[in-house]
């Protein structure tokens, strides 16, 4: 019987994936736990937890490992985990993904960059990142993150055996989308082989953040605004999609434009911005003046109803909404 690297004072090797709808990371903690219990001969579990059940919405996959002699009695969320799957990258913006590590756990990311600069993105003390550009090599192979990530996840977890998981990958795949297996475990492998490690040292006097746990409130009958006001309005002015993407989103050539608006027919948030203005005969006509990345979740109908050249898909490179981003002009809507 292998043996855990580590294990918590309930003897648990604990994983928690942090993901978003269509990512795929409810099936990788199955597998995950699969071949642990099947090829390890551990005792294992996962489950995942959800928000909306849609594309886009935020998902944890809560996984446990522990030797044949103890029970799995528990099936609350992993609050301290070992190691944290962060399968995409922005999610940092609005979830703390890093939350209960040790100083010794290893976080590791979806990224192109570096683990300083995730290091400083994520605001670890200590701990080690793991770093894969898994929607890259998911693109190259034409399969999914999720794979790329369980090579790498595997890389960190000694214990579990890659040859017992390439058989789950063909069990899985095999039935509905035998045309997937090879591309699956072609991505795993890439996963597996290119993770790169850093580890961080915890600072002479510094400690981690103290862990708070995730089922108490922020606001109590000593901590709440006076008459129990709502501060935080819940409009969708303020609303940010950009977590939802998953890599890709649509690039706007404003030059190859003819302002059939069949983009905005298709969108489901509104995300394009038009103006009212004469064209060359003196008529009135809404132009199309760009996308409000702020809204546009990246589900890409657009590109399919465009019937010209003017948007096309691409991968998302740092800074790019921004920099791109044509704003929309709420006159009627009071700022916060």
């Amino acid at each position: 019987m292998v043996q855990l690297p580590i294990v918590n004072e309930l003897g648990f090797f604990e994983i928690r994936l942090e993901s978003i709808g269509g990512l795929g990371a409810n099936l990788a903690g199955k597998m995950l736990a699969e071949a642990g219990v099947v090829g390890a001969g551990l005792n294992g579990v996962s489950f995942s937890s959800y928000g909306s059940e849609k594309k886009g919405s935020a998902v944890k996959a809560h996984i446990r490992f522990c030797d044949m002699d103890t029970h799995i009695r528990d099936t609350s969320p992993v609050e301290r985990p070992h190691v944290v799957g962060v399968f995409h990258e922005a999610l940092a913006k609005t979830v703390n993904v890093t939350s209960g590590i040790h100083e010794h756990s290893t976080v590791l990311v979806n990224s192109a960059k570096t683990p300083e600069e995730l290091r400083e993105l994520l605001k670890m003390k200590a701990g080690t990142i793991a770093v894969i550009d898994a929607t890259s090599i998911a693109l190259k192979e034409k399969n999914r993150v999720n794979m790329a990530m369980l090579g790498a996840l595997f890389r960190l977890c000694p214990f579990l055996d890659t040859d017992i998981m390439k058989g789950v990958i063909e069990k899985s795949l095999g039935k509905k989308y035998p045309q997937a297996v090879q591309s699956a475990i072609t991505t795993f492998e890439r996963g597996y082989n290119e993770v790169k490690f850093m580890q961080f040292e915890l600072a002479a006097g510094d400690r981690m953040p103290e862990y708070v746990r995730s089922d108490i409130s922020a606001l109590g009958y000593e901590t709440q605004p006076m008459g129990g006001t709502i501060t935080n309005p819940g409009s969708s002015f303020l609303k940010n999609l950009s977590i939802s993407r998953s890599g890709m989103l649509p690039a706007f050539e404003i030059e190859s434009c003819i302002n059939c608006a069949q983009c905005d027919t298709v969108c489901p948030d509104q995300c394009f911005v038009w103006e009212e203005r004469l064209d060359r005969k003196g008529r009135s006509q809404m132009f199309l003046l760009g996308i409000d990345y702020q809204y546009c979740k990246g589900c890409l109908k657009c590109i399919g109803a465009c019937p010209t050249s003017a948007l096309s898909s691409m991968r998302e490179k740092e800074g790019y909404a921004d920099s791109h981003a044509v704003k929309h002009q709420f006159d009627l809507v009071t700022p916060v």
